[in-house]
């Protein structure tokens, strides 16, 4: 018995399907303590209903000698107490395969978090 190109495409297609549904997740990190900074006039239908969300998507480029990355959160109108209460990093196909290409130099980063309530 012999196999047929089509059974080889149709086998090649399976795994970069399976390939790229894995390498798409998203990772979540809540605080327990503090109260998260409310946005009343949100209109999300997501988790982050009625939350205060700060998005960042960009791609950081790191040099060779980079070991560690660090963005750093301050004080602002957007996070009046300069501290997280959820923080989400999610990683996709396209991410994976651009940090692959430039062999780590480059990394998209997808973040959104939520800042913690001021206490006075």
């Amino acid at each position: 018995m012999s196999i047929t190109t089509p059974k080889i495409v149709r086998f090649a297609l399976l795994g970069l399907l399976m390939f790229s549904l894995h390498s798409c997740y998203s990772v979540r990190f809540v605080s327990i303590n503090g109260d998260e900074q409310p946005d009343p006039l949100s209109s999300r239908t997501d988790y982050y209903r009625d939350m205060q969300v700060i998005e960042l998507d960009t791609v950081i480029t790191a040099k060779a000698t980079t070991q560690d990355i660090n963005y750093l959160i301050k004080e602002s109108s957007d996070c009046k107490s300069g501290r997280i209460h959820t923080i989400e990093f999610r990683n996709t196909l396209g991410g994976v395969l651009l940090s692959a290409i430039t062999f780590g130099r480059k990394r998209k980063v997808k973040i959104k978090y939520v800042c913690q309530l001021e206490t006075n």
